[in-house]
Parts: C-alpha cells; sequence; structure tokens
C-alpha cells in the first residue's frame, strides 16, 4: 500500500493479515497436537448432551481424527456458522463470561482445526429427514450439501498441518501422539461417567467405557480395585471437593498421575497442586507427587475459565479458600486411612513359607527391664518401671498430657476409634512386633511406629511453645565445618524452641548448655550436626519454621525406639494403643510405612479355605 505526499511515496508498514493466514496462527494457540484437537471437538461433544463419544485415529492423529457422537446435532444453517471464527451458541452478552457452564464457549476451536487440515462436518439434528456435510480444506469449503446421516455429529480431521510443515515437523512420534490422545480420553471418561466412550487407534481398541451410574462404577471401569487409593469428601463454603487420592502408605512411584477437574473441567492449577501437597506434608517430610483424581465444584462465578487459550487453567476468586478446603479435605481423608493392607499373591507367599520354627517370635511374658529397655534409654526417664507409663513418659518429657481427650490434636480421639484395637503376638527379630485384630494379621515396624507417635507429639507441642529441656551438669563442646558452625550460628534462637541452648565457643566451636529432653546427649550431638544440613540457606528467623518439620522428624527418629530392642508384651501393647491415636498411623513422618496388613481373607485363601 503506497501513500503519494507531496512527491514522495510512502509505504505503509502495517496491513491487515489475510483471513486464512490469520485463522492459522489462531490454530497455534488452540490446536497445538492432535490430541488438543481431540480434546476440543469430544468437549463440544459433551456440550452437546452426547451419551456416546467414538474416536478412531490413524498414525497418532497426524493422519486422521474422527470423533463421532449422539448429541443433538445442528441445523443446516449451525452447521454453516459452527466453522466460522467466533461463532458460537454458548454465550450471547459479555455477562455471560462471568458464569460460565459449558466446556466449549469461544467459537474458535472448529475454524482453528478447519484451517490447517481436511476438514470435514457431518450432522444431523434429532428427528430431521436429513442430515448436513461440510467439506473444508486448509480453511476454505469446498462444499456443503444434503446428505442422508445419523442422528448426531462426527468430524474427521485428516491431514493435520499438511499445510504447515513447519508446525508438521514438530510433533512427536507416532506412538507419543497416540499416548497423549489415549490418556486425554481416560480423563475425560474419567470426568463424565455418564457417557461411554470408545478410542480405536491404529484398528486397535485402547479405551473402551460404557456409560456408569456413578464415579465410583467409572473408575472401577478404568482402574479395577485400587486398595492404594482412598476416598475423598469434603464440602464447605459451597466448595465441594470429592475423588481419589493415594493412601499415606501407598509404596508406588513417588510421582503418579493428577487428574484433577474444576466444575468437571479438566484443568492444571497451581494452587490446586500446592494444596495436594501441603495436605501430604502434615503426615510425612517426604516429597512426593501423589496420584490424585479430584473433582472441585463450585459456584461458576467464583472462577474465571478465559484464562488460557486452551482453557486448560482457571482462576480462583477466593483462591485461598479454595486451597485450604482442599487442603483440609485430603488431610481429613489421609487421617482416617488407618493401615494399608498387604495384598500377597499365591505366588508371593509359597516360596516364603517357613519351616516349623523358623519364625522366631518372642512370645510369652518377660520381666520388665525398665533401665535396660530401648524405650527408657531413647526417652531418657530412668526408674519407668511399668509398661502403663511408657508413653506417658515420652509426653511427659515434653510438657504434654498424654490422655487423648486433654490437648491432644485435633481428630485424635476420633482417630482411635477408627482404627481396630490390635494385640500383640510377639516380635520376629525384635524389630516387628506381630499382631492381630478382627480383620487380620498386622506387623509392625517399632521403630517407625514410634517415631510416628513422637511426631506428632513433638510437632503439637511447638506449635503451643517449645519443647522441654535439661540442663546439662557439663556443657559440652562440638566441633563443626566453618559452614555449619555459621548455620547453627544463625539458628540459635530458632533451636531453642526444640529444647537446645547453644552458645558460640570460638573458632568453629559450639557450647551445649541443654538439650531437649526427649533426648541422650549423644543423640542431641547428631541432631545437631542434621539440622546444620537442614538449615543451610535458609534464613534465620523465616528458616527455622520451614524446617521445623524437618527438626521434629529427625528429633522423633532419634527418640524412637530403634531395630533389634527387645520389648515385652505389655510396653509392645501401649505402643500399639498410642499408635491408634494418631492422626496418620500409616507412614512415619520420613514416608516409609508403619504397617502391613494380611488380611483374614488373603490367609484363608492361600490355605485353600475359600
Amino acid at each position: 500500500m503506497a501513500l503519494h505526499v507531496e512527491g514522495v511515496d510512502l509505504v505503509s508498514k502495517i496491513y491487515r493479515l489475510p483471513a486464512a493466514l490469520a485463522n492459522q496462527i489462531a490454530a497455534g494457540e488452540v490446536v497445538e497436537r492432535p490430541a488438543s484437537v481431540v480434546k476440543e471437538l469430544i468437549e463440544n461433544a459433551i456440550d452437546a448432551g452426547a451419551k456416546r463419544i467414538n474416536v478412531v485415529t490413524e498414525f497418532g492423529g497426524k493422519k486422521l481424527i474422527s470423533v463421532e457422537d449422539d448429541g443433538e446435532g445442528m441445523t443446516p444453517d449451525d452447521a454453516k456458522l459452527a466453522v466460522e471464527r467466533h461463532a458460537t451458541s454458548k454465550l450471547r452478552t459479555s455477562d455471560d463470561l462471568a458464569a460460565i457452564l459449558t466446556l466449549g464457549f469461544r467459537g474458535e476451536a472448529l475454524p482453528s482445526i478447519a484451517s490447517v487440515s481436511r476438514f470435514r462436518l457431518r450432522t444431523r439434528t434429532r428427528g430431521a429427514m436429513s442430515g448436513t456435510e461440510i467439506r473444508i480444506e486448509a480453511g476454505e469449503t469446498v462444499s456443503a450439501k444434503e446428505v442422508g446421516a445419523p442422528e448426531g455429529t462426527l468430524i474427521e480431521v485428516q491431514d493435520l498441518f499438511y499445510n504447515l510443515p513447519a508446525r508438521r515437523k514438530f510433533l512427536k512420534a507416532d506412538t507419543a501422539e497416540s499416548a497423549q490422545i489415549s490418556k486425554l480420553v481416560s480423563q475425560l471418561a474419567l470426568g463424565y461417567p455418564e457417557v461411554g466412550f470408545l478410542l480405536r487407534s491404529g484398528g486397535r481398541t485402547v479405551v473402551e467405557t460404557p456409560p456408569a451410574s456413578s464415579l465410583a462404577e467409572r473408575f472401577f471401569q478404568m482402574y479395577g480395585d485400587r486398595p492404594d487409593l482412598i476416598e475423598v469428601r469434603k464440602q464447605a463454603a459451597g466448595i465441594t471437593i470429592h475423588g481419589y487420592v493415594a493412601a499415606l502408605g501407598e509404596a508406588g512411584p513417588v510421582r503418579g498421575p493428577q487428574h484433577v477437574f474444576v466444575n468437571r473441567r479438566l484443568v492444571r492449577d497451581r494452587t490446586i497442586n500446592h494444596a495436594i501437597q501441603q495436605a501430604y506434608s502434615v503426615a510425612t517430610i517426604k516429597e512426593r507427587s501423589p496420584e490424585v483424581h479430584l473433582f472441585i465444584e463450585l459456584p461458576p462465578d467464583r472462577v474465571d475459565v478465559n484464562v488460557h487459550p486452551t482453557k486448560a487453567e482457571v482462576r480462583f476468586l477466593d483462591t485461598g479458600l479454595v486451597h485450604e478446603v482442599l487442603r483440609r479435605g485430603i488431610v481429613d481423608a489421609l487421617g482416617q486411612t488407618g493401615v494399608p493392607e498387604l495384598v500377597l499373591s499365591q505366588a508371593t507367599l509359597t516360596p516364603s513359607l517357613p519351616m516349623a520354627g523358623a519364625l522366631p517370635l518372642s512370645f510369652g511374658v518377660r520381666s520388665a527391664d525398665p533401665l535396660g529397655d530401648a524405650i527408657e534409654r531413647a526417652i531418657q526417664m530412668p526408674g519407668i518401671a511399668d509398661a502403663s507409663a511408657f508413653m506417658g513418659a515420652s509426653s511427659a518429657a515434653m510438657g504434654m498430657n498424654n490422655d487423648p481427650r486433654v490437648g491432644a490434636a485435633p481428630g485424635r480421639e476420633t482417630i482411635a476409634t477408627l482404627i481396630k484395637p490390635m494385640t500383640p503376638l510377639g516380635q520376629f527379630r525384635n524389630t516387628f512386633i506381630i499382631a492381630v485384630d478382627d480383620e487380620g494379621l498386622a506387623i509392625i515396624d517399632q521403630h517407625v511406629a514410634h517415631e510416628r507417635i513422637l511426631f506428632e507429639q513433638i510437632s503439637e507441642r511447638l506449635l503451643s511453645g517449645t519443647l522441654e529441656s535439661q540442663r546439662l551438669l557439663t556443657p559440652i563442646i562440638l566441633d563443626f565445618g566453618a559452614g555449619e558452625h555459621a548455620t547453627l550460628k544463625g539458628h540459635f534462637e530458632g533451636l531453642a524452641k526444640f529444647g537446645f541452648e547453644l552458645e558460640d565457643f570460638g573458632g568453629t566451636s559450639i557450647r551445649v548448655v541443654a538439650v531437649p529432653a526427649i533426648l541422650k546427649i549423644e543423640e542431641s550431638a547428631a541432631a545437631l550436626r542434621a539440622a546444620a544440613g537442614d538449615l543451610e540457606g535458609l534464613t534465620p528467623g523465616s528458616g527455622i519454621n520451614e524446617s521445623v518439620r524437618q527438626l521434629a522428624a529427625l528429633m522423633a527418629c532419634h527418640a524412637a525406639v530403634k531395630a533389634n530392642d527387645p520389648l515385652t508384651i505389655d510396653k509392645m501393647k501401649h505402643l500399639l494403643d498410642e499408635l491408634r491415636r494418631t492422626a496418620h498411623s500409616s507412614v512415619c513422618p520420613h514416608g516409609r510405612p508403619v504397617v502391613l496388613r494380611l488380611t483374614r481373607r488373603e490367609i484363608e485363601r492361600n490355605f485353600d479355605r475359600i
């Protein structure tokens, strides 16, 4: 475009993009890969009221994507409008953006897809005598005609990005693209149990889920029986949370699949991810990204879904409220899981069946050994002669009342009623307590069980003040590395909450005047050295708050009864009773399982009694 001004030709630097190019650019935001196409088409089908959706792909969706549904279909005029940009049946005014109730709403998906493929739309409304077929190539309509068609809508996308070689070459291998499509269809099938889904890839059926009556039924269709997952249900402040999350004692991978739906929309959200991690950190300091399948429902005017081109992210009006309701919902569920079952197959049991006498259990009554017993040594309370004082002593050392009805952490008494009492039979190698209850046989790691108990007591006490300390008759001098010395010196005040009284002794030495009452002197020295590593690089003051859980777990580990320590039957019983009072009895603070179960049914099955 040229302008003539007083004999000078001016060339305009700004001009309007051709419609086809504008559509292709816009398609880059909506259509990232074949799975993006599948997602948009399935969401349109769900919005249309479909009860069955069939998806067919070839070569990872590069060659063909076909999505057919039995929804309400479109009239000829609506079908022609549907492939035009910004044409939609789901919004009328700007006010509708404040409370979006459909998965699609922008009117961009179909024209974007049609601009980068060979596109065919065939549709017929319910009760109509005939349907409509529209063919488009690279955004240009090739034909639009009346055809015979079943009720519903079929969309075929062939040769995706054939007219954009630069985009096509960035697609991954067929197997990788197929895997993404399979994952997406599975996720959407989970989110909409009332809809039947069928996915065929390369002539092979990958996903097949008939309509289900509930989320539980759909979950069983897709994942089978999953005893390693627990149900979450929480309702507060107009927010409803339900779904399934990994149990604390679940020994699967550190990272598992995370499916999160907000008002039935599959999303990724940092607030939600942080709430999940925070919920698990209440019970364990082990870092993990657990498997979750969660559904969050809240009024549509309290969530903005119009913040991302692919509608994969959302923005909450009350971010903190959503975070807290979700966190508490998961914490409540984890606190009521009790003890995970150890499901053993016949194959795993048969090779390990012991010979007679090969299981050295410490049965029977042994005389109490108050001074030599590992528990008394661990909590440094000499003179405890009976098991009834055993756990109370550790609480007393921290200035706590061990009665779960007085000053207990919220829910402790309730949790104690949810976990059935276990009767100890003896020890295996002075490390594992063998116990029974109405459900079967339980194997308890005595160290991690006691560690769990002490961790919760320490954490509870730190919330209300500081741990009790014991002054040393003769202060001890500990030498550290330069970095360790500098770190601990910056955290003297914070470490005082744990019962440590420390003074700088010059050079790289520290004078220890008092130590936590629950630790022996040598254990306190080891705890300080470990604390130096945990606190390194953290700002004094705030750093102690960030690492309080690590230090609490560390102290619990040092104070707990050790492996290879013999216990009397009475003390085993009291340890198991205290374990019932913990909020999260299935794992220790470091994420190790506390109890493994062999149910009565498993035992009977392996003896051919079922």
